[in-house]
C-alpha cells in the first residue's frame, strides 16, 4: 500500500535539496529534489521521505483532518503512518 501524507514546509535546505515539514506536529526532515519551487509555508504531500507534490493549503488541511480520522478509527497515533 501507498501513502502520501500532507505536510507544510518550515525551513528549506538548498545546498542538499532538504526541508524540515511539519505534519501536524511532528516534524522530519523530507527530500524537496522532486517539486519545483518549494517555498516555505507551502504544503506538499511527502512519500517514504520524498515531495512528491504541492497542493493548496485548504486541501492539505482536509488531508490531514481526513488522515486523523483514520488514524482514530484504527486506534492509531499518526506518526505511525508518516
Amino acid at each position: 500500500m501507498c501513502l502520501a501524507i500532507p505536510g507544510k514546509i518550515l525551513e528549506i535546505n538548498g545546498l542538499n535539496k532538504t526541508a524540515l515539514v511539519d505534519f501536524d506536529g511532528l516534524k522530519q526532515q523530507i527530500i524537496i529534489a522532486l517539486i519545483q519551487e518549494p517555498k516555505i509555508g507551502n504544503y506538499v504531500i511527502v512519500h517514504a521521505g520524498y515531495a512528491i507534490e504541492q497542493m493548496n493549503e485548504t486541501d492539505a488541511l482536509e488531508a490531514i483532518e481526513q488522515w486523523k480520522k483514520i488514524a482514530d478509527d484504527q486506534d492509531l497515533d499518526l506518526s505511525e503512518l508518516i
